[in-house]
């Protein structure tokens, strides 16, 4: 007689077994997602550290390569190592919060809306039609250029055709090479007195549908290593005397060089009481996708305004992306 066969069963350790730790792969996994979790901890720290303000950059892109780690670690069944990846994700997220979500004042329902283009051209870019066209398809109100370049700057009337009213920068030779900023408008300019020693923008007041409008170009320099460690802390500083110097309202647009919620944009936040624009997507380099850059190129508005939308407009065959946002009114 035939001893029946009896269906092996499984107890739950079996059954968990594809979930199980899978020994040193886990542990090195898990390992490399405290890289990015202590990124996080940088940026939530707020110390202004010149080595810590350089890693508090990188929270955005840190982000999006974690969250595609944590994923490829769940499909291999690490599971103890994918709830690291969530983890560190969560607090990633965090950091970002400031960045992308920075709140600010409610619009005005009803009050005019002002369309703002603002880019970074690259001092060595002579493709004058991605430049063109890149203006023409944001159809901005105001245009500020940073880095506009000795050859881009000689075809300043074809590039800014539609924009009669302009005021410009003394022409910058430092660093890099001969470049200049520039503010472009559809509405009478006034040019403001030329900016303190070291600090180099552009300032004009406009006269806009929502009454006149102090309008800023800047371009600090680049964060320690790059340049010296004081660098950006006392051109801000600098922007700070101009900004304190204007009556109404201000926007303050270019390339400061870091994202809004590291130590520069907290100066600027909490120094020049100025609030920005969101900051995702990002806008440096082009090399990568816009998710993976960092939003570099920034707008900053005083608490009479607010914000209604932010986006980035076309190539200009720089290695920054240009930033459209649209203001308005602030609600009381």
């Amino acid at each position: 007689m035939t001893t029946p066969v009896q269906r092996e069963t499984q107890g739950p350790r079996d059954r968990a077994r594809p979930w199980l730790p899978a020994g040193p792969v886990d542990g090195l996994v898990r390992l490399l997602f405290a890289a990015p979790l202590g990124l996080a901890l940088v940026a939530l720290s707020g110390i202004g550290h010149r080595w810590l303000d350089i890693l508090a950059q990188f929270t955005a892109p840190a982000l999006m390569v974690t969250a595609v780690l944590t994923v490829v670690t769940a499909l291999t069944r690490l599971r103890t190592a994918a709830l690291h990846g969530v983890v560190a994700c969560i607090a990633l997220m965090i950091a970002l919060a400031p960045q992308w979500f920075p709140g600010g004042p409610r619009p005005a329902p009803g009050a005019p809306v002002l369309r703002l283009y603002s880019a970074n051209l690259y001092y060595l870019n002579d493709d004058l039609a991605a430049i063109r066209g890149s203006i023409v398809e944001a159809d901005a109100d105001i245009v500020v250029l940073i880095e506009l370049g000795r050859h881009a700057a000689g075809q300043a009337d074809v590039l800014l055709e539609g924009y009669p009213y302009r005021a410009a920068s003394m022409r910058l030779d430092q660093t890099r090479g001969p470049s200049r900023s520039v503010i472009a408008s559809r509405y009478p300019l006034t040019p403001l007195a030329d900016p303190p020693d070291g600090l180099h923008s552009v300032a004009a007041v406009a006269q806009t549908p929502l009454g006149p409008l102090n309008v800023v170009g800047v371009h600090l320099t680049r964060p320690w290593p790059f340049q010296e460690q004081w660098g950006q802390i006392s051109q801000t500083m600098a922007l700070q005397a101009v900004v304190e110097g204007l009556s109404g309202p201000v926007v303050v647009a270019g390339d400061f060089n870091s994202v809004s919620s590291a130590r520069i944009g907290q100066q600027v936040q909490r120094d020049l009481g100025l609030h920005p624009a969101p900051g995702f997507p990002g806008t440096w380099p082009t090399d990568l996708p816009a998710p993976l850059g960092l939003t570099i190129d920034q707008v900053y508005v005083s608490p009479e305004l607010a914000f209604t939308g932010r986006r980035l407009g076309r190539p200009t065959g720089s290695d920054h992306r240009p930033v459209v946002t649209r203001i308005t009114r602030a609600a009381d």
